[in-house]
């Protein structure tokens, strides 16, 4: 199902919301290894591609299309992504891949036994400056680690019912990134051993809190998270060595040392930059060698952040287009 004459893969996308619309479709069409050739959507997919309601019609219609990319809110997917599986295509998940941790465990296993590739993505580790940080850090040793990850749900979430529903992770659907850029960079692992969670009185998923996280030798992470910060997002981590202090902001666009920017270019308007066509460019390559690569570390912090976590209310969430899920395609 891979190339074998450099023509491009024919891919499907299934779910057109707001992440596939500013994200995976301007990517594939940069793409010179993938053609969007079909998509999933109740809603109409887009303009000029084939659309399917249900992700069985897809596979029953279009045995070309060897590759599915899934862009649907987590607590949906594990039943399409299986039926992909299944059916010898090669899947691609959105972050966070899955609902739970045992639902891509099961993914995983299934890919192995029929010999297809499974991408479970993290797009914040294509930012730009997380390659040159990781290099950076390789040697040193780690004294202490800070994040800061705030944002405004209402302005890159809106109207997403999904994301204050079990399952949807709620502030922890952007805070994912940050932890999936710390254990891509960090030289050592590190555990959740704490944390302080508010839940609004009318949502299932928390708003706001604190992580604290530990290495082999004690206490070394702190986070700080919240999704009703106003203004410009706040996307931060500090990291204080034996060499200096290494910073990346704006998502991991921008490397500082010591208060000197090294890599990178800061973004006017902070937003996702070249992320996502990184994505598939390391999917092509995973397909080239019909390899899979499913990293859960990042979600295993989530999971034993909700497993630790103190739990305080916080007010009711108020979002005036919350009903208008714009998510799931």
């Amino acid at each position: 199902m891979t190339r074998t004459d450099g023509t491009a893969i024919k891919i499907a996308l299934v779910g057109v919301g707001k992440i596939a619309r500013d994200q995976h479709i301007p990517a594939l069409a940069a793409s010179d290894a993938f053609e969007l050739a079909a998509t999933v959507s109740r809603t109409g997919g887009i303009r000029g591609v084939e659309n399917y309601k249900t992700v069985e019609a897809l596979l029953a219609a279009r045995p070309d299309i060897s590759a599915i990319s899934f862009c649907t809110p987590p607590q949906v997917r594990y039943a399409g992504a299986r039926a992909a599986l299944d059916a010898d295509r090669h899947v691609m998940l959105e972050k966070p891949p899955g609902a739970s941790l045992s639902e891509v465990h099961a993914l995983e296993t299934l890919a192995q036994d029929k010999g297809v590739a499974l991408f479970a993505t993290w797009h914040s580790r294509h930012a730009a400056s997380v390659p040159a940080a990781k290099a950076w850090l390789s040697d040193k040793a780690i004294i202490s680690v800070r994040i800061d990850w705030k944002e405004d749900v209402r302005v890159w979430h809106p109207g997403q019912k999904w994301i204050w529903e079990a399952g949807g992770l709620g502030i922890f659907d952007p805070t994912i990134n940050a932890f999936s850029i710390l254990t891509e960079i960090l030289p050592v692992e590190v555990h959740v051993t704490g944390a302080d969670l508010r839940f609004p009185s009318n949502c299932e998923t928390p708003v706001a809190g604190e992580i604290r996280m530990d290495d082999p030798s004690g206490p070394l992470v702190t986070a700080e998270v919240d999704f009703l910060w106003e203004g410009d997002p706040l996307w931060r981590q500090i990291i204080e060595t034996d060499g200096g202090t290494l910073a990346l902001n704006q998502g991991g666009a921008v490397m500082e040392i010591d208060g000197q920017k090294q890599h990178g270019e800061a973004w006017e308007n902070p937003a996702i930059h070249g992320e996502y066509d990184g994505l598939y460019a390391r999917f092509a390559e995973l397909l080239d060698t019909n390899t899979s690569e499913v990293d859960l570390r990042p979600m295993v912090l989530v999971a034993d952040a909700f497993t630790l976590a103190k739990r305080f209310d916080a007010p009711e969430f108020v979002d005036p287009s919350l009903m208008e899920d714009s998510h799931a395609g």
